[in-house]
């Protein structure tokens, strides 16, 4: 009551779970505790906020005949903790100064938190030795006009990297991005080029294209390997001859760009296998940057973890910490989606927190299912099982066409009947 009368406002209950349910639904600036309470051990209630919402601090209050060994343990991460029955000035001094200690926290995270956001958007992040080495390219090549093909699996940052080499160049100019996948292939040519047109009336119409919009600037092809052969001959011209030119139009004009391209593919191979233009991959791979998917840097993840935790929880304007517990979570998956699908799952798990850390019970089942697959570590009959699922189902969809199936699996003919003789079936 009389900390009421002083402008606090006080949730009070003598029941641990109570106490605990109420936590993370209120915003609460400091708990006072005794070391016991009637329903519950207040040693449980402690260590649950210490693992929970460390951010909060607690003041105990302990009983002269406390037990004095449990009782030095929770005092190490206490704020502080003074004798029954304190006096009431000494209490008052002690929580004006966890409160303000507490919202000092608070905003020195959130500016920390603010200066990290609005850099966010072009950030590439990792310490591992092969993205100090994309680092190195990029500072290096920074002023240069040469072209940069950017090669790896999709999620794992391509375009990111483009725009940090565009950003990070003396002359920025624009970034313009012209995703090669997306688009139908009868409208490349005339997004690349734009076109000029003469209507009914005598009256020019024209559009510019993608390349001349960025003229001076950044024109950064995503998934170049997606482009047709005859598209690809004539983005060679333009290399060759030095300038654009509108459909429809006979006017030239200069090329003076610097180009990035992107592929989630080999191009060196699709060069073997005749797909792309062995000519036109030269020009474009001036300098070369491979990204390794996220499941073979798997060091980067609490940093990438922490980076994405600021981004989300500056916006959402919230305070979490992410547990042992729930990082193992992250380091143990093999990441298809690759950093993409990381910072997707993080934007997840930040927006239905409700507590002050982040739980598995905010992390999509696929993230830890997959230990199933390995009962009591015994791999080889673990894929001897998941050998036999894929067969069943190749044939099930084959409706029992054996030669189809050992198609649909990448298997030879001789190699299924080995297998179906294995697991008699």
């Amino acid at each position: 009551e009389i900390l009421s009368e002083d402008g606090y406002e006080v949730y009070e209950s003598s029941d641990v779970e109570k106490v605990i349910d109420m936590i993370p639904v209120n915003d609460i600036s400091a708990i006072i505790a005794e070391s016991s309470m009637h329903r519950g051990d207040g040693t449980h209630l402690f260590q649950y906020v210490t693992e929970n919402h460390p951010d909060i601090p607690v003041i105990l209050l302990t009983a002269s005949g406390s037990d004095e060994h449990a009782f030095s343990e929770m005092v190490q991460n206490a704020f502080c903790y003074l004798r029954k029955p304190p006096d009431y000035h000494c209490l008052k001094g002690m929580l004006d100064r966890a409160v303000e200690q507490r919202i000092l926290k608070k905003e020195l995270r959130y500016l920390r938190e603010s200066l990290l956001y609005e850099n966010m958007q072009y950030r590439v992040v990792g310490n591992t030795i092969e993205m100090l080495r994309i680092f190195d390219i990029i500072d290096a090549i920074k002023d240069s006009d040469s072209n940069v093909l950017i090669s790896g699996e999709t999620g794992t940052g391509k375009e990111l990297i483009a725009r940090t080499i565009a950003k990070s160049a003396k002359n920025r100019g624009t970034f313009i991005v012209l995703n090669c996948a997306a688009i139908p292939k009868e409208l490349v040519e005339s997004e690349l080029f734009g076109w000029e047109q003469r209507d009914f009336s005598d009256l020019y119409t024209s559009r510019k294209g993608k390349l001349e919009e960025a003229l001076q600037g950044t024109m950064f092809l995503n998934e170049i390997g997606h482009l047709e052969l005859s598209m690809q001959a004539k983005l060679l011209k333009v290399f060759q001859e030095k300038y654009i030119q509108r459909l429809g139009s006979s006017r030239k004009i200069k090329a003076d760009f610097r180009l990035i391209s992107s592929t989630k593919y080999d191009l060196r191979n699709e060069v073997q296998n005749g797909n792309f233009r062995e000519d036109l991959f030269r020009r474009i791979s001036q300098v070369e940057i491979k990204v390794p998917p996220l499941r073979e840097r798997k060091e980067d993840i609490p940093l990438l973890v922490s980076t994405f935790m600021n981004e989300f929880c500056a916006r959402e304007n919230k305070f979490l910490i992410v547990p042992d517990k729930t990082m193992k979570t992250f380091g143990n998956y093999d990441w298809p989606g690759n950093v993409r699908q990381l910072r997707s799952i993080v934007e997840r798990a930040v927006t239905l927190a409700s507590g002050d850390k982040i739980t598995l019970k905010e992390l999509p089942e696929e993230l830890y299912a997959q230990k199933k697959l390995i009962p009591g570590g015994n791999l080889l009959k673990t894929l001897r099982e998941l050998e036999m699922e894929a067969l069943k189902e190749a044939l099930q969809a084959c409706k029992g066409n054996k030669s189809k199936a050992s198609r649909i699996l990448g298997i030879s003919r001789k190699a299924m009947y080995k297998r179906l003789r294995e697991i008699r079936i």
